[in-house]
């Protein structure tokens, strides 16, 4: 199976943060580009909100290497920490490389932004910012309107509840941005784009747009969906092609198969 052509597509579907897995599409370049200026704006806190899967956790780490090549201090935050004193230990370590022994509360963590004044504002990104607790979320705010830090929040919108609309967030929001699923058409140039940065060619220019259709039909767009349908499908056939390569002859990637990829993904019931 290592020496099959469908190894290098499967592995580029794992499901992992790497910004060298970045893909560009025209929707997501026009919306990193508005989070990116909105971070050069004067604004207080940012919020990036939508879907688990829509590809925030991403887009936040490539925002973080970028912004820090272009000199700004910024600080990614990937696992809330949801104690207050040590997520100010955190801030009071990253931003001012000062380690506070024992409890730190928001006075102390003020009084030491003070004497560490920066010429920039430190940026931090928060992702999965839904897990912090109310009070917390209550001293962000406090931060941010103190304009000692400023903060993009990431979280996720739900069916059962909008975010936008909590408490915590209403009057601090200066501008929201919100990542979506992908469409059909954009689905396909995304799994193309994957395949073409492993130098498959050949497996990516057997994704029509039908096969798109059929996959956006059991992913509903969702990336995080999609890479977990795409790197099973391509075991599927990495597998046929060691065991029974004359089952996979066709120049294009074949619904039934799709289907069982689908299945195994637990997309669709068997």
């Amino acid at each position: 199976m290592q020496n099959s052509k469908y190894e290098a597509p499967k592995l580029a579907f794992l499901d992992v943060i790497d910004i060298k897995n970045y893909i560009q599409l025209d929707r997501t370049s026009a919306i990193y580009q508005a989070l990116k200026e909105s971070i050069k704006k004067p604004l207080k806190m940012i919020l990036l909100y939508g879907k688990p899967g829509t590809g925030k956790s991403m887009m936040l780490n490539k925002l973080a290497s970028d912004l820090s090549a272009e000199g700004y201090h910024i600080y990614y935050y990937s696992t809330p920490l949801i104690d207050e004193s040590e997520f100010l230990k955190s801030l009071s370590s990253d931003l001012f490389g000062v380690k506070y022994q024992g409890s730190l509360n928001l006075t102390h963590f003020i009084k030491i932004a003070n004497e560490h004044i920066q010429e920039k504002v430190p940026i931090i990104l928060l992702d999965e910012a839904q897990l912090y607790p109310q009070a917390l979320m209550e001293k962000i705010r406090l931060l941010s309107d103190a304009r000692i830090v400023k903060f993009v929040i990431a979280l996720h919108k739900t069916k059962e509840e909008d975010l936008i609309a909590k408490e915590h967030f209403q009057t601090r929001i200066w501008e929201s941005i919100e990542l979506k699923n992908a469409t059909a058409q954009e689905l396909k140039i995304y799994i193309q784009k994957k395949i073409l940065k492993v130098n498959c060619f050949e497996v990516a220019n057997m994704f029509h747009d039908k096969t798109a259709k059929r996959i956006y039909k059991y992913t509903d767009g969702n990336y995080r969906q999609t890479n977990k349908l795409l790197y099973i499908l391509f075991d599927i056939y990495a597998w046929y092609e060691t065991n029974q390569p004359h089952k996979i002859t066709k120049t294009y990637i074949e619904s039934k198969y799709i289907d069982m990829a689908a299945i195994h993904a637990g997309l669709l019931n068997a």
